[in-house]
């Protein structure tokens, strides 16, 4: 096989930087299956990899990317087929083992999932790692009572990529969704994937005077932003509203009392996409199927190699929108 363009991390500076390389399948981390890339979703996670912005590479050098949608070349094991559709993301792909930044990618048998039958692969790709976060945090509330009967969602952060996902989502299955988001020049794209209106998260960081609990507003929540903004959400929630947590972009730590959960019966649900393998294919096989967003194309641009970091600058300083994917088609 002849050499392919990749995107290589290597250790250079602090958290190391990537660059775009010429490679050999020879040169690829060891697995059971080959996959030439499609598309390959590009995360802020992966952003901060290559871009040397966050300590997220566990070994160099490393290949970025952590999700790819493609085609099986070769299988050594017999659950996978030359010309079969497959999605792999997570369990190490672009920070342990070399990802989905690459014409071709190569892993163990075990981290490859079908691509279940309701989606091709370019609608795969717009979902990704973000459409898989989504389903789950939707999925886990719904386990939890949340219902459309029950009053409002929120979404925060939400121009980004889960989160446009989720409102789009939820609207799709019924629900009366509030986007979360400061950037006024959003509002369109926003109520165009399903909210029903939007508003900014009050800016009363550190304010003293701020009630343990406030008015009950949500029944729901879908939380990218952590910080000071999933605390104005716990002290809001309705009794027995849930919220899922998956993101950190206003900070780790959460200042709240124990009265959202004692007084008013919140749960509080943390979401992590990196999930086992018959979950993983069971929350596809609902993003096939009834989470399936209208818009999901939409929500996606499509970039090439030589625009990689420019995409992924955008991520970092927070003016994307939607989910950027590498097209390698």
């Amino acid at each position: 096989m002849n050499d392919f363009k990749a995107l290589r991390v290597l250790e250079q500076g602090r958290f190391g930087k990537g660059s775009i390389v010429d490679t050999s399948l020879d040169e690829l981390d060891p697995g059971d299956v080959v996959i030439k890339t499609s598309y390959a979703g590009v995360n802020y996670k992966d952003a901060l990899a290559a871009m040397g912005a966050g300590p997220i590479i566990r070994r160099y050098p490393c290949i970025g990317g952590i999700e790819v949608v493609g085609e099986v070349t070769d299988c050594e094991g017999t659950r996978f087929k030359p010309g079969d559709r497959v999605i792999v993301h997570g369990r190490g792909l672009g920070v342990s083992h070399d990802g989905g930044f690459s014409e071709y990618v190569r892993v163990p048998e075990d981290w490859v999932l079908e691509l279940p039958e309701g989606l091709d692969m370019r609608e795969a790709a717009a979902l990704g790692v973000a459409g898989h976060t989504a389903a789950i945090a939707i999925d886990v509330m719904e386990h939890n009572g949340l219902m459309p009967a029950n009053g409002p969602v929120a979404v925060t952060g939400a121009t980004g990529g889960v989160a446009s996902l989720s409102i789009n989502m939820l609207s799709n299955l019924g629900y009366d969704v509030v986007a979360v988001s400061r950037k006024q020049d959003s509002h369109d794209y926003l109520k165009n994937l399903g909210a029903a209106r939007v508003l900014a998260a009050p800016d009363n960081n550190g304010d003293a005077t701020i009630k343990p609990l406030e008015k009950g507003e949500w029944a729901g929540a879908v939380d990218s932003v952590g910080g000071p903004v999933l605390a104005w959400l716990l002290r809001s929630m309705m009794d027995s509203g849930v919220v899922a947590s998956f993101g950190n972009a206003a900070g780790i730590d959460v200042q709240t009392t124990v009265l959202p959960f004692i007084l008013r019966g919140v749960r509080l649900l943390g979401v992590n996409a990196n999930t086992a393998m018959p979950y993983r294919r069971a929350i596809w096989q609902r993003l096939a199927s009834d989470l399936k967003p209208s818009h999901v194309q939409d929500i996606a641009t499509w970039i090439e190699f030589g625009q990689l970091e420019q995409a992924m600058q955008s991520l970092i300083q927070g003016t994307a929108r939607g989910r950027y994917v590498l097209d390698l088609t």
